[in-house]
């Protein structure tokens, strides 16, 4: 997601949600070094190893600290990267045809001086792949005030924000992304209990379908050079209807079987602040029914 602000110098800034497809991604329970290069776009992957210093460690002298990714539990994969934090499900090319969610938006606690971010999305493709199509909320801290609102995105074309949609804490937020076989479109809808929903539909170029994903992101801040920013401090979020009481919401469509998160092969996202660590955000391990989660602000 890419939204454009004014600074305080009258720059334009570029406020991006990025997409995890070359993000740094650690397995759990592997140890590595700092990343050989950077990818500006997406979410920075690193291999997973077994030493502690991997790739280019050197020999010799006292070892790099360690940093192991923690595991959650009943995922079917635990990874790390440096701006997501949630669920993801994957499959085959092709085989994501929609994914549904909801959650309460969290009130931010804001600094007093500088700005933080963090986003709340569901979305179609990103986890392996260049293409993003998604919908959610954004929440800003600015020298103290908080601003929330609703955006949708068919990356790689920039974000939009939606005025129509009230965006305020502890509002219930509801949100799906769906594919059609017919239109060769993608269709984002956003509804809030605060009040006002928003639906819109695009084709996507090179779009895989091969991914759905329930996330809290910090984004990416581009003016002359671009940089992840901090993360606002959501306290606990939580997803899905265990916890919004709005039913069949945290499900995705993967080869026309419809469920929830634990009906296919999941992916459990805890956020880094980089190679070594620590932990900015993770999420717990889905509820009974396999429909809900939280993700907690470390």
């Amino acid at each position: 997601m890419s939204l454009w602000k004014a600074s305080l110098t009258g720059l334009a800034l570029a406020i991006f949600i990025i997409s995890p497809a070359s993000a740094v991604v650690l397995a759990a329970g592997s140890a590595v070094a700092a990343p050989q290069s950077h990818v500006q776009l997406g979410l920075q992957m690193y291999p997973g190893g077994n030493g502690p210093g991997g790739r280019g460690s050197g020999g010799g002298g006292s070892p790099p600290s360690r940093f192991t990714c923690p595991t959650i539990s009943g995922a079917d994969s635990s990874v790390c990267s440096t701006n997501w934090s949630g669920y993801a499900v994957t499959g085959s090319t092709g085989s994501v045809s929609a994914v549904s969610g909801s959650w309460t938006v969290p009130t931010v606690s804001c600094p007093s001086r500088g700005t933080t971010y963090a986003a709340f999305w569901v979305g179609i493709d990103g986890y392996s792949d260049s293409t993003v199509e998604q919908t959610g909320i954004f929440a800003e801290c600015n020298n103290g005030a908080a601003t929330y609102e609703a955006w949708y995105e068919f990356y790689p074309a920039a974000s939009v924000a939606i005025s129509g949609v009230t965006v305020a804490p502890g509002d219930k937020i509801t949100a799906s992304v769906t594919y059609s076989t017919t239109t060769g479109e993608f269709t984002t809808t956003i509804s809030s209990s605060g009040g006002g929903s928003y639906s819109t539909s695009s084709a996507v170029s090179g779009a895989d379908r091969s991914s759905a994903e329930w996330v809290v992101e910090r984004p990416e801040v581009c003016s002359f050079s671009c940089s992840l920013t901090t993360l606002a401090d959501f306290g606990t979020g939580s997803l899905g209807s265990d916890y919004t009481g709005v039913a069949s919401t945290n499900y995705a469509t993967v080869n026309g079987v419809t469920g929830p998160i634990s009906s296919f092969t999941t992916a459990a996202i805890t956020m880094v602040s980089g190679s070594q660590g620590p932990v900015l955000a993770q999420p717990t391990s889905l509820s009974s029914d396999g429909t809900s989660f939280q993700v907690d602000y470390s």
